[in-house]
């Protein structure tokens, strides 16, 4: 063997001892680095309720899931601490009342009342002056009544409009216009209502001082009442004063209804200031010793008041259809009192006999006679 073929040999061999040395080394550290069936930590599949790499995983202790549900003050950096809310349950059912009873209810309530008045009209049919036109007029509103009415009615109305495209609006009319329109329609519908709901409250306001005197019960009422108004048989014409006992009940179901829904519309319109249903709840559980929640968080409160702001405005349309029909076309010269301010002479003496003597008394007593608006 020459010395050049040993030289050949011997690297060879060495190259060769380096390889395997190489290898096993290799192999030596894929050892080290495979994971430890015994090490909990190190597993590589669910034992006992643990999971891969040392995770709390399905054993997460109950405090950081109510963290997650529940929210934690100052574990957000943003100003809204609200976002350390995660996940809230109460949401689930915030949306299974508002699309299930409230929409469904809703309808009936709707539905049923145009269903009622529709029924009542082929039976009884118009409202008609039993004496006929008299062909005079008195003064039933002034100026600032009928301006008083408008703003309360008309704000309602948009109100109502715009309210129930956001309740039923997706099913009913973005299936006729179209996604794009109905979008454009509701975001316009969204300013009307925010801004427009300020002139409610100011017609809702002006109404209760205009009207309140007058519309305070009295025992005429229960006469009223007792003869069915004069609405249920013909001829039948109880005694009432500037508003009888059916438009009494009418203006205390706006007023006080007005308000509920001023008040949790105000709370949606500014969220998280309010707490008035965790206040509500705390006086009638005072009084009627219930356990009503009273720890409500902020978007708890929202909810409620939500749910109840649907809940007062189709109880609201109801009432203002109601009150709309007998004033327009269910009653013969009602609709005068709101549309010039002038009512027949027989219509206001069949319906407001009281008032009409006593306006008819004080122009009497005045020099001249000369008439003078109602009160």
């Amino acid at each position: 063997m020459t010395a050049m073929a040993m030289s050949r040999s011997l690297m060879m061999a060495l190259a060769g001892m380096v390889l395997v040395l190489g290898l096993a080394m290799l192999a030596g550290d894929a050892r080290a680095q495979a994971p430890n069936q015994t090490d909990p930590t190190l597993q590589t599949a669910p034992v006992d309720g643990g999971v891969p790499g040392g995770t709390l995983g399905l054993s997460s202790d109950a405090e950081m899931w109510r963290a997650v549900r529940q929210g934690v003050t100052g574990t957000v950096s943003i100003p809204d601490q609200n976002a350390a809310l995660l996940v809230q349950s109460e949401g689930d059912n915030w949306r299974a009342i508002r699309n299930g009873p409230i929409k469904v209810y809703g309808a009936y309530a709707l539905g049923g009342i145009v269903a009622l008045l529709v029924l009542f009209f082929l039976i009884r049919g118009r409202i008609r002056i039993d004496h006929g036109k008299a062909g005079v007029t008195i003064t039933r509103f002034n100026t600032i009544e009928r301006a008083g009415h408008w703003l309360l009615a008309v704000s309602f109305i948009l109100l109502a409009l715009t309210g129930l495209n956001l309740l039923y609006g997706k099913f009913i009319l973005m299936p006729v216009i179209g996604k794009e329109a109905f979008t454009a329609v509701s975001m316009a519908g969204k300013y009307i209502h925010n801004y427009v709901a300020f002139a409610f409250m100011a017609g809702l306001a002006l109404t209760l001082v205009m009207w309140f005197v007058h519309n305070l019960p009295s025992r005429t009422d229960i006469v009223w009442l007792l003869k069915g108004g004069g609405v249920l048989i013909k001829g039948v014409h109880p005694p009432a004063k500037k508003f009888n006992a059916g438009q009494k009940m009418i203006f205390w179901l706006v007023i006080l209804g007005g308000f509920s829904l001023s008040l949790s519309g105000w709370a949606l319109l500014f969220p998280f200031t309010t707490t008035a249903f965790a206040d509500t709840f705390a006086v009638i559980n005072s009084i009627a010793g219930t356990n009503l929640p009273t720890d409500l968080t902020p978007i708890q409160e929202q909810q409620y008041n939500q749910l109840w702001h649907n809940i007062m405005s189709v109880f609201m349309i109801c009432v203002i259809i109601a009150h709309i029909y007998i004033g327009s076309v269910g009653m013969e010269g009602a609709f005068d009192a709101m549309g010039t301010g002038e009512v027949d002479l027989n219509w206001a003496k069949e319906h407001h006999s009281l008032w009409v003597e006593k306006v008819q008394a004080k122009d009497a007593a005045r020099p001249g006679g000369s008439p003078q608006p109602a009160e």
